[in-house]
């Protein structure tokens, strides 16, 4: 290879910056704002950027800012840059004797009972490192782990299709949760096939509850109908609560005093569904030494250390 096909695309750190920053918000002026730059500085160095890659990074049509296939490529390899050079200053800070930088944190939605309690312990033990939590549906955390956009992920159903390392660290039983005065409510263990006639108030498809549920049912030849789909546990309780259907959800989505939520939890067979949740990397991917001490901090308090 020549010289010049080496030096032929002059870079800076600053344009690969601007460019993550235009992909995460979805428009210049919000790139501007994240940089703390002017709009004309950005478009600018985007202009630059561009030629400097020899394509188009993206388009606007209509106000619907896209990334071009050069754009994805450009902000998929930006990201890993960046990250490398975050995880190299933090080992240079740890050479230092320092602890500080930044642990990005993705968790499910039924794992925002446990763990921002995991995640404060860990704050006050480090409170130079800055914490950076996404809680979002399976669908959203799977989609930031194709991306590689953070250091850990915390789900009960990694995707197949994504090459990960999975650590399981907690259990997370599944129970039938019916309203207060229901008539299968205390009424002793409950046989599976007394549950084909009720109606069930379920999470969305694709979230980790939801396709725990489907293989159970599957596994046990039922088909109970589904009234209504819901996207977060809280709705659920409220529905059940109101009298709408029975769930079925984690326990660590329930608090200690389930009567004065209307709620109670059903004896039923086969139940609870024994789920698990998982500490998900992905795989081959460099820790930086403070999401190393925080992965080591979830194992040990979970036992699986």
């Amino acid at each position: 290879m020549t010289n010049h096909q080496y030096n032929s695309m002059h870079v800076t750190f600053r344009q690969l910056r601007i460019f993550m920053a235009l992909a995460e918000q979805g428009s210049v002026s919000g790139a501007a704002r994240v940089c703390h730059v002017t709009q004309p500085t950005v478009s600018m160095q985007l202009r630059e950027l561009s030629d400097a890659v020899g394509l188009p990074l993206y388009e606007v049509i209509g106000k619907r800012l896209s990334l071009t296939a050069a754009g994805e490529e450009l902000a998929r390899t930006a990201r890993a840059m960046v990250d490398e050079w975050s995880v190299f200053g933090q080992r240079i800070d740890a050479m230092k004797g320092l602890t500080r930088g930044r642990l990005r944190v993705a968790v499910v939605s039924t794992a925002k009972y446990f763990i921002p309690r995991m995640l404060g312990d860990f704050c006050r033990r480090h409170p130079e490192v800055d914490i950076a939590l996404e809680v979002l549906n399976r669908d959203g955390v799977v989609q930031r782990l194709r991306d590689n956009r953070d250091d850990i992920y915390i789900m009960s159903q990694p995707p197949r299709d994504v090459e990960v390392e999975q650590r399981v660290f907690l259990p997370n039983p599944l129970v039938v949760i019916a309203p207060l005065g229901h008539p299968l409510a205390g009424a002793g263990p409950v046989a599976l096939q007394q549950l084909a006639a009720e109606r069930f108030i379920l999470r969305e498809k694709g979230s980790g509850t939801r396709l725990a549920c489907e293989a159970f049912f599957a596994e046990h030849g039922m088909r109970p109908p589904v009234r209504m789909e819901l996207g977060s546990n809280e709705a659920i309780k409220q529905a059940v609560a109101g009298g709408m259907g029975l769930a079925i959800v984690s326990r660590h989505a329930l608090g200690e005093h389930l009567d004065e939520e209307a709620l109670t939890v059903l004896a039923v067979e086969a139940f609870p569904i024994q789920s698990q949740w998982s500490i998900v990397t992905v795989k081959g991917k460099r820790l930086s030494p403070i999401a190393q001490v925080f992965l080591e901090q979830l194992l040990a308090q979970s036992g699986g250390h």
